[in-house]
């Protein structure tokens, strides 16, 4: 929604301060379709060019999210945080051995469907299922599970980043694409030299909106939708390091209510449930 609004804000400001000056914007729109044909083309098909399909597709899934409010607020933190107590306090009460069931089969699991936004979720559900399952093995110590748990979150953070990567380099290459247009413009206006001076005047206008379109799609709408996605790779982050903090705190031997907290501190501030919420939480479910 908040993308829309920020769009609808720079083009209003943008196109009323040209016309408020005078500006002619029958010129712009008589050479639009032309320039975005001319520019969008050649970045499309540069972008396809530049990544694997596997990257193309991520890229468009998360352009897809970025028009979509972020699932990772307080309530989905809560379900989380109560999710991995619960099961920690099932360890703690039954042994190790009680949750096997629970790991081996989430989706029949009570605890999981439980909290059904987190326990639907599968990239949660397996991180969270896969060090479950090597804890209950017993063949892994803290330090051997913390640097797995390191090296999948670092692979998961590099795949999520290549998007964020390929939508950048594309907001870098349009006001060059932009350029392209222009001179191609430059160029049929030169072959039209003997055109009296208010159609090659025309032309050349014509010519400079695709240099004014590369620019503007390139910082007014693609780059700022990389910078938002990059936000939402964060955020997703941030909910691996959380189970990754609880379960190594369960691992060093403090008792749920405490592992649950060392995960609740590793949250951003501004989605983190606060202890006296957690609390209440956990004693309605």
């Amino acid at each position: 929604m908040f993308v829309i609004v920020g769009w609808l804000v720079a083009l209003g400001c943008i196109f009323g301060v040209y016309i408020a000056h005078g500006g002619n914007i029958g010129v712009i729109l008589h050479a639009l379709p032309f320039e975005m044909i001319t520019i969008f083309g050649a970045a499309i098909g540069a972008f396809l060019a530049n990544n694997q399909m596997k990257v193309v597709k991520a890229s468009l899934a998360g352009l897809g999210r970025c028009f979509k409010g972020s699932k990772f607020n307080k309530d989905r933190y809560m379900e989380l945080l109560s999710l991995m107590y619960d099961l920690l306090q099932k360890v703690r009460k039954e042994g190790l051995m009680s949750i096997e069931k629970d790991v081996e089969d989430p989706h029949s699991s009570a605890i999981f469907q439980k909290y059904p936004n987190v326990g639907n979720d599968h990239h949660v559900t397996e991180f969270i299922t896969d060090y479950l399952r090597m804890m209950v093995s017993g063949n892994l110590n803290a330090h051997e599970i913390e640097s797995l748990m390191d090296q999948e979150i670092d692979t998961h953070h590099q795949e999520e980043h290549a998007a964020v990567a390929a939508i950048a380099r594309l907001a870098g290459g349009l006001p060059a694409f932009g350029i392209v247009a222009a001179v191609l413009g430059v160029v049929n206006t030169m072959g039209s030299v003997g055109q009296p001076p208010a159609v090659l005047g025309g032309m050349i206008g014509s010519a400079l909106v695709g240099t004014f379109l590369g620019i503007l799609l390139a910082y007014g709408f693609v780059e700022p939708l990389g910078g938002l996605l990059e936000q939402k790779v964060e955020d997703a982050g941030k909910e691996f390091q959380c189970i990754k903090a609880t379960l190594l705190a369960s691992m060093q031997g403090y008792a749920p209510q405490i592992a649950i907290e060392f995960g609740r501190k590793v949250l951003y501030s501004g989605d983190r449930p606060s202890f006296s919420e957690l609390e209440a939480h956990l004693k309605k479910k």
